[in-house]
């Protein structure tokens, strides 16, 4: 297995990212110290909004294994569960829904030759997911995320990805996204996370 830090491949990915820096910092998404109380998955209710849409970085792998645990032999770091469900802008549950999720390592490496922490699975009758990992680690630029695409039968491929409350890198990272903020649950024996996917499609 070969990890790769960011270095190298986060120049392009930086250089082509600057227009979105821009945006996001003429929207105030980029300011979570002043953004108050969020609420970071709202209930749904009808027409709600769809999940925001977020590059997929330079470290996306097709072909990812399917399964709902990341954690292997010599994977080191915090664990996580991270649980949710995938609905429609109408409220309603997206069985059999596709989510594919990769991210760092506790080092802040991708593993670009093999599938380590990157894995796929598909939500329940009820639209429900649930996935065994670890709380990703830092990299220059960027704070704590994972990645992920989500995509109901036949539908259109949402990109995203999810962060962490309370880091102190989200104040700086320019992708950084207030609405795309998990719900953190450190009250329990092992960390837990929720979110809530909303797709919109016919």
């Amino acid at each position: 297995m070969r990890t790769r830090s960011v270095s190298q491949g986060r120049r392009d990915f930086l250089r082509s990212a600057v227009p979105s820096t821009l945006l996001l910092l003429a929207l105030g998404d980029a300011d979570e110290a002043r953004a108050g109380a969020v609420s970071p998955t709202p209930a749904c209710t009808d027409d709600h909004e769809s999940t925001p849409r977020q590059t997929a970085g330079p470290f996306f792998l097709p072909h990812s294994p399917q399964r709902a645990s990341l954690l292997e032999p010599g994977i080191k770091g915090t664990k996580i569960v991270l649980m949710g469900q995938v609905r429609s802008t109408r409220c309603r549950a997206v069985s059999g829904a596709l989510l594919d999720f990769w991210h760092a390592n506790d080092a802040g490496d991708y593993d670009i030759e093999g599938f380590q922490l990157r894995g796929h699975q598909f939500t329940d009758s009820e639209g429900r997911y649930r996935l065994e990992t670890i709380v990703p680690g830092l990299y220059p630029g960027r704070t704590r995320h994972f990645h992920v695409t989500v995509q109901a039968a036949k539908g259109p491929i949402l990109t995203t990805q999810l962060y962490f409350p309370g880091e102190r890198r989200n104040v700086d990272d320019f992708l950084f996204d207030r609405r795309l903020l998990m719900k953190i649950d450190d009250d329990s024996e092992r960390k837990a996370a929720g979110f809530d996917f909303v797709l919109a499609f016919a």
